[in-house]
């Protein structure tokens, strides 16, 4: 079973059997506090205050922050190179799609994503079981191409962030309008979820997590 959490942003932990897998360590600058993290893998997809936020972080962890083939703590990461921007990165540099495998599920963080990802990168998300997306409409990726590109990658559950709460993100929108464009009933929002592979079907699922400790 992984067990999954978000601080808000882009932030999640993840806790399986093997590893405690922290992905982009949300900064204030986003509106949301993260506590202090114990981990074993911190992923940064890029190099934003917001995303990167290593100080509140104990150390002796392993960071990955650019593309490749990893094996920690008997966890597969794959990092798949794209960009922040729609212009190969000339604008406000790479972004790093990370899937991490546990507990017999791929879970797939698209980061800042600011453009279609290539084919390349499109075929080495297929199997995604767990996708956690951007949702927000933001600058770069409104809410009617990210819900496209969720389409395209099949995922068996979604899991948003980057929207609009109460703490944080307020320049961003709302998940209800997300959801409408996926075309998925809005869920009471959750603290946390619990999953394993048999909890997940065909019929994709969205699930809204709050943002805290």
């Amino acid at each position: 079973m992984a067990e999954i959490r978000w601080f808000g942003h882009n932030c999640f932990r993840i806790r399986s059997r093997e590893a405690l897998v922290l992905m982009d360590p949300v900064g204030k600058n986003t509106g949301y506090t993260m506590p202090r993290q114990t981990a074993d893998i911190v992923t940064v997809s890029h190099s934003h205050p917001g995303h990167n936020n290593l100080g509140q972080i104990k150390p002796e962890y392993v960071l990955l922050d650019g593309p490749g083939e990893y094996e920690l703590h008997g966890v597969f990461v794959y990092g798949h190179r794209s960009y922040h921007d729609a212009t190969k990165g000339s604008d406000l540099g790479y972004n790093t799609i990370f899937s991490v495998m546990m507990e017999g599920m791929r879970i797939t963080h698209l980061g800042d994503l600011g453009h279609s990802p290539s084919d390349e990168v499109m075929e080495e998300l297929e199997g995604t079981d767990v996708l956690l997306a951007p949702a927000g409409n933001g600058p770069l990726m409104s809410q009617t191409l990210m819900a496209e590109l969720v389409g395209m990658i099949a995922p068996k559950m979604v899991i948003p962030m980057q929207f609009r709460t109460t703490l944080g993100d307020k320049d961003r929108g709302d998940v209800a309008e997300f959801a409408r464009q996926l075309g998925a009933p809005l869920p009471d929002p959750v603290e946390k979820i619990v999953i394993k592979p048999s909890d997940l079907n065909e019929k994709m699922q969205f699930v809204v997590l709050t943002p805290g400790a």
